[in-house]
């Protein structure tokens, strides 16, 4: 392919990014691993800015940079307990293993596509999205941040620099369950869950879904419904049929609403049951 023509700015400070960002204003794209680029006017090459590829962990939470790579998360060993591991288990199932060593944790999420495992993730543990501007710095609450397929509340002049999630305690367990045609394939319906066990019953309940709507979304009947129960079978089915009513699937070539519906009562059981397995 021979693109046309365009800008092609590489910076080298966090400063000079946001300044080339408000020169081109609507122009430009931020490249970062690159595997998701549409033809731009300007393009602003991030790679070699430092300090947007660390992983900085916190006593209660850990700052992900926007250019630390799938690859790299799905290896794991950096970030520590059940986030660590949710972390991991969601980086082997993004694209190929190409794409997992040069695509960023912060491009998947600027590029908020509603079957991205890293959305989803955002979604699940109420992260918030680090961003840069001429004006300053910031940071948005994900169920702020995502606004619908491949929008998020990002100005043209701002770089999402990291995203901050909370770490995750002894007592709590993850689980993570994806539907896709083929491995590498984007979800078509994809379940992940945390759940906090106290005294044999669930004390706290995280459940987000992808590929089911125009941005990821949470399963808060579901939460609602497992708080205080015994984690056992039952209890997962009737928060897995909970999830099914509550959302309202697209039709599109993999099939119609109701398949995804089943989809998501199948899923989060699951991911429920391996949870507690774990």
């Amino acid at each position: 392919m021979k693109p046309a023509a365009f800008e092609y700015v590489q910076p080298r400070s966090l400063e000079e990014t946001v300044s080339a960002l408000h020169r081109f204003g609507d122009d430009a794209k931020v490249l970062a691993g690159g595997q998701s680029l549409v033809r731009p006017s300007a393009l602003v090459d991030i790679a070699h800015v430092p300090g947007l590829d660390g992983i900085a962990i916190g006593s209660s939470d850990v700052a992900v940079g926007a250019l630390v790579t799938h690859r790299r998360l799905e290896l794991g060993g950096e970030v520590p307990g059940p986030l660590g591991s949710l972390l991991s288990a969601a980086g082997r199932c993004v694209g190929h293993l190409p794409i997992r060593t040069r695509g960023t944790f912060g491009g998947s999420i600027a590029h908020a596509d509603p079957a991205a495992e890293w959305c989803v993730l955002a979604t699940l543990m109420d992260a918030d999205v680090l961003i840069a501007s001429a004006d300053g710095a910031r940071s948005v609450p994900a169920e702020s941040f995502f606004v619908t397929v491949f929008t998020t509340a990002i100005e043209p002049t701002d770089v999402v620099t990291g995203v901050r999630l909370p770490l995750l305690g002894p007592d709590d367990r993850i689980g993570f369950q994806e539907f896709s045609r083929r491995a590498g394939d984007f979800a078509i319906v994809m379940a992940m869950v945390a759940l906090q066990l106290r005294d044999d019953v669930v004390a706290g309940a995280r459940i987000a879904l992808g590929g089911v709507a125009d941005r990821a979304v949470r399963a808060t009947a579901a939460e609602t419904a497992l708080l205080g129960a015994v984690p056992d079978r039952a209890a997962f089915e009737e928060a897995g049929a909970l999830a099914a009513r509550d959302v309202e699937p697209y039709e599109d070539l993999h099939g119609p609403p109701e398949y995804r519906r089943d989809l998501v009562r199948v899923m989060v059981r699951r991911a429920l049951e391996q949870a507690v397995a774990a």
